[in-house]
């Protein structure tokens, strides 16, 4: 609520601008970082794990807080599973390492033998336990997994209280609208803030830079995405989700007056006991504070305060407004080095662009000149730093290391993190 209020009051004002973050100088005081993951699925939609027995691991993994998120269903009520789905999702010893971590005074089962079925345990029975050192959080989560089109539209609420359903549209842009519209209503009714990001914009290829560009209520996308069905490097005929959040940034900057994308690291895990391909803990996002507690982490995000990684671990991050920089401070590993790349568009970039078909003659996002999200300078080494010239409409950070992915799903792919856009603001009066 209280982020809510403050967006109000920017709104009134007229003004909205990325904010000095809440260090003032780097390295003076490190900050602390919240761990989680806000986009997984379990048996309660199309995983192969029992919820618990996932949580418990990205606890073990040292994750703070974790958002079950699976796909139009919240993990209440009664469901039943049959020893047949579990066995052909999760393997035939599923049931038994199931029985093997939690006992069988946890474990609800009825029937036998080819009809026994297993009773899925809600998120308030196994929160629980996983909460009860104060250490781990879980946030009720849901995806909600829309069409429109004939392609998917997948958005995932964080800090949801209630079901939504999927509203549909006629459209893509019309669908992410819609849901946008529902979840804000909830939002309102119930006093919570939630975070709804739109989920692998390149799955089916089914959202493009302008569809997205054109939903302004949207502030939040997967920039990274572990599953490797979602096609986050694009191909000869669609834009890499990198590429897209830049060009959505620059078009909402420079023509719609409105604010950029935050850009958000998830695994999307799916698959658990080394089985499948959709597997846990290959990106993440990391929130600025030390305070478990579902509403404040939603806040923040909601804020930015966060940065998205898919291993390199960032002290600090520092954007002072008055001075127009950009610092960051790395926590250097052994035998490691880092090359850091700020990525903006000027204000006098060429903003021009050609429409684009795919092989099949779907519209795909359109061609943009090198301008649009280029690389204004690098870095090496544990603390780069950019000054800003006045003229960016945006900047941003991605820190690559040397050091490889412990679970790749790219080519030669290492670790790396993403700053969130800085330095932008947003006259709201000029599109109004």
């Amino acid at each position: 609520m209280r982020t809510f209020l403050l967006l109000l009051i920017m709104l009134a004002t007229g003004f909205l601008h990325a904010g000095e973050l809440p260090s003032a100088k780097i390295g003076a005081e490190s900050p602390s970082w919240l761990k989680g993951n806000i986009h997984t699925h379990s048996f309660w939609s199309d995983g192969n794990q029992f919820p618990e027995m996932i949580a418990s691991w990205y606890k073990q993994q040292g994750y703070d807080f974790l958002a079950l998120s699976d796909h139009n269903i919240l993990s209440k009520g009664e469901k039943w599973m049959p020893i047949s789905t579990l066995k052909s999702r999760g393997g035939n010893d599923v049931l038994d390492k199931y029985l093997d971590a939690y006992g069988k005074d946890w474990v609800l089962a009825r029937g036998e033998g080819d009809k026994l079925e297993v009773r899925l345990r809600t998120l308030a029975e196994f929160r629980v336990g996983l909460e009860k050192d104060g250490d781990f959080l879980m946030i009720q989560s849901e995806e909600i997994s829309d069409r429109s089109e004939g392609v998917p539209v997948h958005m995932n609420a964080t800090n949801i209280q209630e079901l939504i359903a999927p509203v549909g549209g006629s459209t893509v842009r019309e669908a992410m609208a819609n849901n946008l519209r529902a979840v804000a209503e909830q939002a309102r009714k119930t006093g919570k803030p939630i975070v709804l990001h739109l989920n692998h914009p390149n799955f089916g290829y089914a959202v493009t830079a302008e569809d997205l560009a054109a939903v302004v209520q949207e502030r939040f996308v997967e920039i990274y995405n572990g599953h490797p069905g979602v096609n986050v490097l694009g191909d000869g005929d669609h834009a890499s989700v990198e590429k897209i959040w830049d060009i959505v940034n620059t078009i909402r900057l420079a023509q719609l007056s409105a604010p950029p994308l935050f850009g958000v690291g998830t695994d999307d895990s799916h698959h658990y006991h080394g089985r499948g391909t959709s597997r846990p803990g290959r990106s993440w996002i990391m929130v600025r504070g030390d305070e478990l507690d579902a509403d404040v982490i939603t806040e923040k995000i909601t804020q930015g305060d966060f940065y998205s990684s898919s291993g390199v671990k960032l002290i600090d991050v520092v954007y002072n407004s008055k001075k127009q920089k950009l610092e960051l401070l790395i926590e250097e590993e052994d035998g490691v080095t880092y090359t850091t790349k700020f990525i903006g568009t000027t204000s006098s970039a060429d903003l021009s662009s050609k429409e684009k078909k795919s092989a099949n003659g779907k519209k795909v996002t359109r061609i943009y000149s090198k301008d649009v999200g280029a690389v204004l300078a690098t870095a090496s080494g544990i603390h780069p730093t950019y000054q800003l010239k006045g003229d960016e409409l945006y900047v941003r950070a991605v820190v690559t290391s040397t050091k490889p992915h412990g679970d790749p799903t790219l080519p030669g792919q290492t670790e790396q993190a993403w700053t969130q856009p800085v330095g932008w603001s947003v006259d709201q009066r000029r599109s109004r």
